[in-house]
């Protein structure tokens, strides 16, 4: 899969994976679990009767992403320490994610604890981007789907063990964020002292930054790299449809049950826990085969069209059984999709020696956007042909399922890659 100007890397040992895996796995756990349970108690407590705040509170959190995301990645590039270009924003990020925790525990109000929300993105955002950046540097085609596979696997258990060990702390809002938050801390600093990072001293200095450096950080050559923007495309078409999908689950499921919100969330757990399950074996199961079989493009459309098989099933279904099969094979080809599109995101990436945070940082973008404007679209293709105060939800699921496809098969324009 390799082209004539990708220098072929050394494959890493199981030592650099474990560790990999592990300090995904503590990041989600200190980063995500505060999103699962903790907010949401911290809220209860500072603003009772007011979760609508909890999404002002995430929402503007999610925009961090958008404006560091580019930046911070061209400094982790342009970083030249004895530790490294990589170390020293893993374990930056991470004392910033442990201050953001300590913020949001002992918050006085909404706003303070929507402070340290934003922090944490900073701070555990940075960890978490700099340790794929890694696998840019290090891996080695044939071991990137097997790596992705381990850590969409660690990423999905964290924030379920994190609910559950949290269900014990919930008295305590200290020892609700900084538990969990100790156990990201232990992982990182485990793969930051154990994996060495080669002396990026030597490494010919960067051109500054200027004001217009800084906005062409936010593009790239779309034409010359052709393979990077068919995979950047094909990413946004599935994870705009994915956030349809997602976004109003459990109105959808009351609307198809003929019952109250409130009363799905039993059903919504057990599918969500099976779904766990379904997604890691799909992330798993897709990323080692794609590296022994030397194929992602194929993965990848295979995972849109199990994600729009599901979307399809769930949007002509009016029972649990056919609901339940419908959102564990979406659950399946997300994780498959999740892991094969980010092997094939470091096949494809440009500037790899150079520039690889920045284009990373870029890449989210395809993530973020669309989980940002698909909710705002999504009300009108709930309101066609709808109602009596009915919404339209078969065409929203059928549009979630045609734009998963539809990003499978954008992948397979790509040239450079199998």
């Amino acid at each position: 899969m390799s082209t004539p100007t990708t220098p072929v890397l050394p494959r890493v040992g199981s030592r650099y994976i474990a560790l990999m895996v592990l300090a995904q796995f503590g990041v989600f756990m200190a980063f995500i679990t505060p999103v699962a349970i903790s907010l949401s108690v911290r809220l209860s407590e500072l603003a009772p009767g007011h979760e609508e705040y909890l999404g002002y509170i995430t929402g503007i959190g999610g925009l961090v992403p958008l404006v560091a995301g580019p930046v911070l990645g061209t400094l982790s590039d342009r970083t030249r320490t004895r530790f490294g270009r990589r170390r020293p924003f893993i374990l930056g990020g991470m004392l910033l994610g442990v201050v953001s925790l300590v913020v949001m525990a002992l918050a006085p109000n909404v706003l303070v604890l929507g402070s340290g929300w934003v922090l944490a993105q900073f701070g555990w955002g940075q960890a978490f981007g700099n340790l794929i950046i890694s696998q840019a540097d290090r891996l080695p085609e044939e071991q990137r789907g097997k790596v992705a596979g381990l850590g969409g696997f660690a990423t999905l258990i964290a924030p379920v063990i994190g609910v559950i060990l949290s269900g014990g702390l919930a008295d305590d809002a200290v020892l609700l964020f900084l538990v969990p938050g100790a156990i990201g801390v232990v992982a990182i600093v485990a793969f930051a002292w154990l994996v060495d990072e080669a002396d990026s001293r030597d490494m010919p200095p960067a051109e500054p930054l200027t004001a217009r450096s800084l906005l062409v950080l936010y593009t790239w050559p779309v034409r010359r790299y052709r393979d990077f923007s068919l995979n950047w495309a094909g990413r946004f078409a599935f994870y705009f449809g994915l956030t349809l999908n997602t976004t109003f689950t459990a109105f959808f499921f009351a609307s198809r049950l003929g019952v109250e919100v409130k009363d799905v969330a039993a059903t919504l757990a057990v599918v969500s826990g099976i779904g766990v399950l379904a997604t890691a074996a799909g992330a798993m199961g897709g990323g080692f085969l794609s590296d022994n079989l030397r194929r992602r493009r194929v993965f990848v459309l295979a995972a849109g069209t199990i994600y729009a098989l599901g979307s399809v099933t769930m949007a002509l279904s009016s029972s649990v059984p056919l609901l339940f099969a419908g959102s564990l094979i979406c659950s399946a080809g997300l994780g498959m999709f999740s892991a094969v599109d980010q092997a094939l995101a470091l096949d494809v990436l440009p500037e790899r020696e150079t520039n690889a945070g920045r284009y990373l940082g870029v890449f989210g973008f395809a993530t973020s956007v669309p989980q940002s404007a698909a909710p705002f679209i999504a009300p009108l293709f709930l309101a066609v042909g709808a109602g009596g105060g009915e919404k339209n939800y078969t065409l929203l699921y059928l549009i979630a399922a045609a734009s998963t496809l539809l990003g499978g098969l954008i992948v397979l324009r790509i040239q450079s890659v199998r």
